[in-house]
């Protein structure tokens, strides 16, 4: 194992892959990784936030190629990435990717060549698909993610729940809102000068955030389907965990928080308070009170946590964007518009 601190560039992007705990998807994944990145392009790094299972043994005995960052505990998913990019110094190209990710042939040299290509983009992302279901979009990014004019998120090809068959209708590079945090390439000096994944969310949705602020700083969010990644998803925590539930809905009240201005900040949160009540009504209604109890726990804790942000941009971006002015709510529940190609 190649421990160093801080890391130290010798190529031009560091893939660095966060892990807490995570042997199995390591034992699983990692050889995969390590197999189709090219090491004259990247370096792959895993930064291990304090895990006490036989991750590091692992990483000794059987990857001696691969750089390792040791930190004494478990930061989360978001400062675990920023203590791990800022050791990560001298490289011009981060990639955040997921423990779960399986990348294929030519993933970061596409990556890298577009980004080298094109100076305005500050962040992109590759096409996700899912890694038990290699014909269909994977949820956490498929090809590129938006906002709704509520904050809602949604993707080429998957809108809430329902992911699309991959037939190649999503495959030309596209400017989006938000790059999928599974596998999201950033040039290092833009993820630091937007001031890095905000540690207050923990995890979830703070890779949304992130773009947010990259995007007010005049860059551009893209996605790259020419290199292709597999995501096994919910590796973490399952869909229906209440604990995911509760960091959505209150990580999704914080970033409308922080990045709306002043002037349109508090009608937006309102509704979707009342949005979120009906969400809690939804739970109630199928019984389902841990996932209720999660929405009320978030609503509590974001009016503690909003306190923390008392600066906010001029520039709403849910307004300016044409891709943020539509109700994806109505578009699905209403209009039956499950694919991203039947939005108008």
């Amino acid at each position: 194992m190649n421990t160093t601190e801080p890391s130290s560039a010798t190529v031009p992007v560091a893939v660095i892959i966060l892990n807490w705990n995570g042997e199995k998807l390591l034992k699983e994944y990692l050889p995969q990784v390590c197999a189709t990145t090219d090491p004259s392009v990247a370096k792959v790094i895993v930064a291990d936030n304090g895990s006490t299972d036989g991750s590091l043994r692992l990483l000794a005995e059987e990857f001696p190629q691969v750089e390792t960052m040791v930190f004494p505990t478990n930061y989360g998913f978001a400062e675990g990435y920023n203590r791990a990019i800022a050791r990560a110094e001298g490289y011009k190209y981060v990639v955040l990717l997921n423990s779960d990710v399986a990348t294929t042939d030519g993933w970061i040299n596409t990556l890298y060549r577009y980004m080298e290509a094109h100076p305005s983009v500050g962040a992109c992302q590759p096409k996700l698909l899912a890694y038990r279901d290699k014909t269909r979009f994977e949820y956490a990014g498929a090809c590129g993610g938006f906002l709704d004019r509520n904050g809602y998120p949604y993707c080429r090809g998957r809108i809430f729940t329902e992911c699309e068959t991959d037939s190649g209708q999503y495959d030309d590079p596209m400017p989006v809102f938000w790059a999928s945090g599974a596998a999201l390439m950033v040039r290092r000096e833009v993820y630091l000068s937007a001031g890095g994944l905000d540690a207050g969310f923990f995890a979830h949705m703070e890779e949304i955030d992130l773009c947010w602020r990259i995007l007010l700083q005049g860059h551009n969010i893209m996605a790259v389907p020419q290199a292709l990644v597999y995501h096994l998803g919910g590796g973490s925590l399952p869909a229906e965990n209440p604990r995911k539930t509760y960091l959505n809905f209150r990580n999704n009240l914080l970033m409308l928080h922080k990045n709306l201005p002043d002037g349109d900040r508090g009608r937006k949160l309102f509704f979707r308070r009342l949005l979120d009540t009906l969400a809690w009504a939804k739970f109630m209604a199928t019984l389902d009170f841990k996932n209720a109890n999660a929405i009320l726990r978030a609503h509590r804790d974001f009016a503690r946590m909003r306190r923390n942000y008392t600066t906010h941009p001029d520039v709403n971006l849910l307004k300016t964007r044409p891709d943020c002015r539509r109700n994806i709510l109505t578009d699905f529940y209403l209009h039956y518009r499950t694919r991203f190609s039947d939005l108008s």
